[in-house]
């Protein structure tokens, strides 16, 4: 566990600013990142809402880009943006930050992913799991997929490496 792509994991929670508005990549987004909070907050995991920065450089920006961004995040559902002006920006959050404003958003964060693997590995195992099948939880580590498959049930069929899995869902 942990060894492939959550290993190289860049440990942020994104507040869901920057994606296309109403599209589900934003609503996922906005929905993950509250769920994660909650998830690391009742196991007591490391976690910090560290907030963010998003520095205008120009009048242009600050005028147009930035209320354009703060308007696009609030149709996908992130309501806790600010706007600040220069004086805020160096005032309150960064002295060396020469700006036009900028948008704190304070829901950006970053998760100790290490912690947070290790986790969901208990949790799995808590449930019945195993490194190999059991009960109503299977946890098939370092396992090809060779083949995904929708049963008329809706369920889903994976081969992997000779094992075949029914399931309701697939991390």
């Amino acid at each position: 566990i942990i060894s492939e792509t959550s290993s190289r994991n860049s440990e942020v929670i994104h507040a869901g600013i920057y994606y296309p508005q109403s599209s589900l990549k934003a609503k996922l987004c906005v929905r993950g990142k509250e769920l994660l909070y909650n998830y690391c907050k009742d196991r007591h995991l490391p976690f910090d809402r560290k907030g963010k920065l998003i520095v205008a450089t120009n009048e242009h920006q600050y005028r147009f880009d930035l209320p354009q961004l703060l308007r696009s995040a609030a149709i996908n559902g992130v309501d806790d943006l600010k706007l600040l002006t220069k004086d805020d920006v160096t005032k309150f959050y960064e002295p060396q930050v020469t700006s036009h404003g900028a948008i704190f958003s304070p829901s950006t964060g970053v998760v100790d992913s290490h912690s947070f693997m290790v986790s969901l590995l208990g949790d799995a195992e808590n449930c019945g799991s195993t490194s190999t099948s059991t009960g109503t939880c299977t946890l098939a580590l370092h396992s090809n997929v060779d083949n995904i498959s929708v049963m008329d049930n809706g369920k889903l069929m994976v081969q992997a490496e000779g094992m075949e899995l029914v399931c309701d869902s697939i991390v």
